[in-house]
């Protein structure tokens, strides 16, 4: 009898430390570009991955739609990150298939570009909530903290001094929480900007799923700046889990 109770109390020790090394989420990262392509992404893709070891959760890198948008695949991720996505990089079973899992209870991270991405897919406007329009060259600006109660948000002064590709952007699709805006009197918006309210970083519950955006992460080097990776994880943490917003409101 005594053989199979030590294979039975292997086994369970085996599962109990499996259990135990499981990460707490999973996370797809996609960065395909139909359009513009960033020399970032290297660098981003590296810092998410360094997240993933330091917040313990799972980050599997695609640029190739096939490997994962579809209904057997993209369940087994509690995020989708669009790191820097442009132009049309999803075919139209490829976005339905993202559609139900969001419908599902999945989340969304955009990033930067993944505003200037899929125009002729009104849902996915939707989901982003803003969508590109223009920007001046890249300069320096004050950063402002519109919503302390997110998480990622913590690390921010309420007034920063940040180096930026500054997105403008088209109206709102939706009601959207705001996070981030940009100061334009302390930059060179050019003929257009958006005004007193030039919004730079949000989040909202679509269909379901939680969609979190960020409009910082122009410039390779922005992804060693441990103020925005930890604005970049809060984001990624949210949308995984639904966890960590108190909508405290400005500073």
């Amino acid at each position: 009898m005594k053989r199979p109770l030590l294979i039975f109390a292997a086994s369970v020790l085996a599962l109990a430390g499996a259990c135990a090394q499981a990460a707490q989420f999973k996370v797809l990262v996609f960065s395909r570009t139909a359009g513009w392509h960033h020399d970032a992404i290297p660098a981003g893709v590296a810092a998410l991955q360094e997240l993933g070891k330091l917040h313990d959760f799972t980050v599997f890198w695609t640029e190739d739609p096939n490997r994962a948008f579809n209904d057997a695949e993209l369940p087994k991720y509690q995020a989708v990150v669009f790191l820097l996505t442009s132009g049309d990089v999803l075919d139209p079973q490829q976005q339905a298939a993202f559609e139900r899992y969001i419908r599902a209870g999945g989340g969304f991270v955009g990033v930067h570009s993944a505003a200037d991405t899929e125009y002729g897919w009104p849902w996915y406007t939707r989901l982003v909530g803003h969508m590109f329009d223009h920007h001046p060259a890249i300069q320096s600006a004050v950063l402002k903290v519109e919503d302390t109660g997110f998480p990622g948000m913590e690390r921010f002064a309420p007034r920063n001094l940040v180096t930026e590709e500054w997105y403008a952007f088209k109206p709102a699709s939706g009601k959207l929480h705001y996070l981030l805006t940009v100061d334009e009197s302390t930059y060179q918006p050019g003929p257009q900007g958006m005004g007193a309210f030039h919004p730079v970083s949000w989040y909202h519950h679509f269909n379901n799923g939680r969609a979190f955006y960020t409009g910082l992460g122009h410039l390779p080097a922005t992804y060693a700046d441990p103020v925005f990776r930890h604005h970049l994880y809060g984001g990624i943490y949210w949308a995984a889990t639904g966890r960590g917003a108190s909508n405290k409101g400005s500073p």
